[in-house]
């Protein structure tokens, strides 16, 4: 079409920001990160970038569901107050360090501790209870036909008195405005934003340690995920929470993040500070397109 600047059409939509010049398909992704995965990560360097004393650790661990297992000796290591980003291909077994971690998968080897307690063979309850670690599962969690506070009360279940769980939800109204406006709508009225902030604050109910979110921004327009974010920092710089995440817009959650690991077919393929990963020429190429 005459007068058209041919950058223009080449640019992409999304998160990434890049062109379509540098966009490459899921195989060679993969392929390439696979690459990147042969050398591996050492145990050293991942107990280096946990600090000296660390909160949360993985060591050795295979896990995965029956007979199929994902996680291939893997190893973590993070600090009391830290955060750490999982990036990686889709299938490379992110999420199933978080359900390794919370109890939702079948463990074949290794240990998971948590303040310097074995929770490997942990209930998810348990861990919850006795461990202070929280769950934050992907979009739509709530209940959407019960009310903001209802749904904030469901997240004291384990409390010995429902009295409890209510004092718990009073604290997280004062601390959100923007809940307890909405403490009396059903939850499925709720922006997608003002969901996800009910589906974390139901999990600080129960006042944990430690905080794996899933996909955080998943299914949130620009504005929300921000607002995520930006609570998630206030979690963890204001309140010392321990937050490891796994996060599809991968330029944001390295952007967040104390550490980030690179994860390809159950294995460690890199680890190293968030900003450092953000400005490896290697991930911007393959994760960050572009």
């Amino acid at each position: 079409m005459a007068g058209t600047d041919d950058s223009s059409e080449k640019r992409s939509t999304g998160y990434h920001g890049g062109t379509v010049d540098t966009v490459i398909s899921v195989e060679e992704v993969n392929r390439q990160a696979a690459v990147m995965a042969a050398a591996g990560v050492a145990p050293a360097r991942v107990a280096e970038l946990g600090g000296p004393a660390p909160y949360v650790t993985i060591a050795g661990l295979r896990a995965g569901y029956g007979k199929m297992e994902i996680l291939h000796d893997f190893h973590l290591s993070v600090g009391r107050g830290q955060s750490l980003c999982l990036i990686g291909p889709n299938g490379a077994g992110k999420s199933t360090i978080l359900h390794s971690i919370f109890g939702f998968t079948d463990i074949y080897g290794g240990t998971v501790t948590v303040g310097g307690q074995d929770v490997t063979r942990l209930s998810a309850k348990d861990k919850l209870r006795r461990a202070g670690v929280a769950y934050i599962l992907q979009d739509k969690s709530v209940f959407p036909a019960m009310t903001v506070e209802e749904n904030l009360w469901m997240g004291g279940y384990l409390m010995e008195k429902p009295a409890q769980a209510k004092e718990k939800a009073e604290a997280i109204f004062a601390k959100y405005p923007r809940l307890a406006a909405r403490r009396s709508h059903p939850a499925r009225v709720l922006s997608g934003g003002e969901r996800r902030l009910l589906e974390i604050s139901r999990a600080l109910v129960m006042e944990p340690e430690v905080l794996l979110v899933d996909e955080p921004s998943i299914g949130l327009e620009p504005r929300f995920i921000d607002m995520v974010f930006e609570i998630l920092d206030e979690l963890q710089h204001g309140e010392g929470k321990t937050i490891i995440m796994v996060e599809q817009n991968a330029k944001k959650g390295l952007e967040f993040a104390d550490i980030g690991y690179v994860l390809v077919a159950g294995q460690l393929a890199m680890a190293g500070p968030g900003d450092e990963l953000l400005a490896d020429p290697e991930v911007g190429r393959l994760f960050l397109g572009g």
